[in-house]
């Protein structure tokens, strides 16, 4: 799912975390991405491309309101 991501967004994974939440809240960006479970709260890193391949859908995105008043 290629897209922009912003940090402060609720993201659905393809993979469940072993605490049962496939919701992660992602907390920085760049060549890594830092996610954060809602559930439980463990944070990770990971690497660009695979952040991007398993990400289903984005539940609540963080844009700015410029960008989301364009896409209306």
């Amino acid at each position: 799912m290629p897209g922009k991501f912003y940090v402060g967004d609720i993201v659905q994974m393809r993979k469940q975390h072993p605490c049962g939440s496939f919701e992660w809240e992602v907390l920085r960006i760049g060549a890594d991405f830092r996610i954060k479970c809602v559930s439980c709260g463990r944070q990770v890193m990971l690497p660009r491309p695979k952040f991007e391949k398993g990400v289903k859908k984005v539940i609540k995105s963080n844009a700015p309101m410029e960008e989301n008043s364009q896409q209306m």
